[in-house]
């Protein structure tokens, strides 16, 4: 049997003493804490740097908004309060909003003790304990302002469902902390979709042990884990097999495997993986197996290229690839205005300006990506490598071709060294199966940049029905250009030198 801090002890005997069991078939009954929850409390109160935040995450229906309701209590009355302190609940909805406030209100009712010092105010989504000046107040991002407050416990309930990794109701509330000499944040939900979702950068960032005051409970089935299987689903559901129905699991489990178009759905709810509803055309452990960093191309390296140019106020990605100690090494290069990269930033919720910052994202001059500059870099490249042929999407290089010639470039040299590249099914498609296999293989390193991981983890396959693929982000958020530009260089590449590739298999969802 665990041994617990003594603040945790504490804690634990005031929730079993004082709570009851809102909902479900123990209604009524008095909480009796399983281990797993005991020691997710033991990780919060019996750190001894003090745990400044938590976060708590696994699979739906384990009770985590009533785990939430608990802590809450015990900040608002019981042994962890502060008098006259400000207690806040924050989600993005006002219905989950609600459903926090309606567990702590119902727990207060059925509890004497309890319902005999808080005052509970429906409409407003309050409890108040006088004795103490202690207040709760349930917020959502719909709500038109979280400035102003003082909060010193918090709870962020499903911060998952946050796209991108900025969130102002998140952001408002945890720099609102700072008058308080021990403020506490507890994040508690399933796992957000992708590695950019706000979620998901503070639990790497957690588990990075950066900052011992931020804790984190993480149950999460391994990707080399059957999805289907009990373990996968008892590795993310700590309650499988007791207050959560094992049949019910299992059930949805069958489901998924009949139906693929569910298991993405299965997979981030139940297993707690991150996987968007649009499985992505690469999948996360086949790209993390080439993310080691690309090579310098030697003097003599054969390059080849692959040129999206989007729009002019968009992004526009430049991929060069040769093959170095026998591993294709990805070099990309990316530009967006630099007059509008702050808004494009805040629109695709994409931390753009940090990716400038870094050196991974380049800034063109003013509003737009001008192809005269694109074509005068690209003209510098060519004096700096062995560049054999750029692959360009057709679209637009129109306009990009006098542009070259101003730059330059001999009009016979854009005739034979610039390959034009239909975006359809019939250049896509061989295309994409040439990148697949280099990916499989693990005969590819692209050193994990964020942008091109970025788009790799947007770009989504639609098929016709003949099978032949292409790369939309028609089911995804975000861009993709990078994973465009890179199929059409590894297109010209092959093309170039005449080699085949066959994939051993689909490593791909």
């Amino acid at each position: 049997m665990m041994t617990y801090s003594k603040r945790a002890q504490r804690n634990i005997d005031w929730i079993e003493k004082h709570c009851r069991i809102p909902e479900g078939l123990d209604y009524g009954r008095p909480v009796k804490l399983r281990d797993w929850q005991k020691e997710i409390i033991e990780r919060i109160y019996g750190n001894p740097s003090k745990t400044r935040r938590a976060i708590i995450s696994f699979g739906r229906k384990n009770a985590k908004t009533t785990l939430s309701a608990f802590l809450l209590l015990l900040h608002l009355c019981g042994p962890e309060r502060k008098p006259n302190s400000q207690l806040f609940s924050a989600a993005q909805s006002r219905e989950q909003a609600g459903l926090l406030f309606s567990l702590a209100s119902k727990i207060v009712r059925l509890s004497p003790v309890l319902d005999a010092h808080i005052a509970v105010r429906e409409t407003a989504k309050v409890l108040a304990c006088e004795h103490f000046g202690t207040v709760y107040r349930a917020l959502s991002a719909e709500a038109t302002t979280a400035y102003g407050l003082s909060p010193s416990f918090i709870v962020h309930d499903e911060l998952g469902q946050v796209k991108g990794p900025r969130s102002s109701l998140y952001e408002a509330l945890e720099t609102a902390t700072g008058a308080q000499a021990d403020p506490l944040s507890i994040i508690i939900s399933t796992q957000a979709a992708t590695n950019n979702d706000l979620l998901s950068v503070l639990i790497d960032d957690a588990l990075a042990g950066k900052d011992p005051r931020v804790v984190v409970a993480l149950y999460t089935a391994s990707e080399d884990l059957d999805p289907f299987s009990q373990e996968a689903i008892r590795a993310a559901n700590p309650a499988f097999g007791d207050f959560l129905n094992a049949t019910e699991v299992m059930a949805m489990a069958d489901d998924a495997r009949r139906m693929p178009a569910r298991q993405a759905e299965f997979e981030n709810l139940v297993l707690n993986r991150r996987v968007e509803a649009s499985a992505p055309f690469v999948s996360r452990p086949s790209w993390a197996l080439c993310s080691d960093p690309a090579l310098p191309f030697g003097d003599f390296t054969p390059v080849y290229g692959g040129l999206d140019l989007s729009s002019v106020n968009d992004l526009t990605a430049l991929v060069l690839v040769g093959k170095v100690k026998d591993k294709w090494q990805v070099h990309p290069t990316f530009w967006l205005p630099g007059d509008t990269i702050h808004d494009h930033a805040r629109s695709d919720r994409v931390p753009y300006d940090l990716f400038h910052k870094q050196g991974f994202l380049k800034a063109a001059p003013g509003k737009t990506v001008d192809y005269d500059f694109v074509a005068g870099y690209i003209r510098s490249l060519f004096d700096l490598y062995n560049i054999k042929r750029i692959a360009f999407d057709s679209w637009g290089f129109g306009h990009l071709r006098p542009c070259l010639v101003r730059a330059g470039f001999p009009e016979d040299m854009i005739e034979t060294q610039f390959l034009e590249f239909g975006q359809g099914f019939k250049s896509m498609s061989p295309a994409l199966h040439t990148l697949e296999a280099e990916i499989l293989n693990m005969r590819l390193n692209h050193g994990d940049h964020p942008v091109l991981k970025l788009c790799a983890a947007n770009a989504v396959v639609q098929m016709d029905p003949a099978g032949n693929r292409k790369l939309t982000k028609a089911k995804s958020s975000g861009r993709i250009d990078g994973m465009v530009a890179l199929a059409m260089a590894m297109s010209a590449a092959t093309q170039d030198v005449g080699e085949m590739f066959v994939t051993d298999g689909m490593a791909f969802a």
